[in-house]
């Protein structure tokens, strides 16, 4: 009986569980001056991600204490989502420059953004 309750706790607490992963499509706009400008769509399905723009490679993503999107069109940039953003419609985002001077160049932020989500 006592492995019983404890299968059913188990199997209940992974029913409740929340996928951690970026999914759906979500319009791509980067700050400039104070106001938000509109560079394209793109779609997530779990560990890649697609602008709709054709000609642009897809990308990929890490999943870690924050999400990293890399292989934007400048190889050299990176996006960071800080991981508790990605349940909302609007993300914000910050990007990162990879030859940056500093020892880790996520801690130098070089422009942000937002992701809103597309219903």
């Amino acid at each position: 009986m006592h492995y019983l309750s404890l299968l059913i706790m188990l199997f209940s607490i992974n029913l409740s569980q929340k996928t951690e992963k970026l999914n759906g499509r979500y319009n791509y706009l980067i700050e400039d001056n104070d106001s938000y400008i509109l560079k394209d769509k793109i779609t997530f399905k779990d560990s890649i991600f697609a602008f709709d723009n054709k000609y642009l490679p897809k990308g990929r993503i890490s999943y870690g204490n924050a999400i990293l999107l890399d292989n934007f069109i400048n190889t050299d940039l990176i996006i960071s989502i800080p991981k508790d953003q990605i349940e909302k419609d609007t993300i914000p985002f910050f990007m990162h420059d990879k030859k940056s001077s500093s020892v880790n160049y996520l801690d130098k932020v070089v422009g942000k953004g937002k992701l809103i989500r597309i219903r």
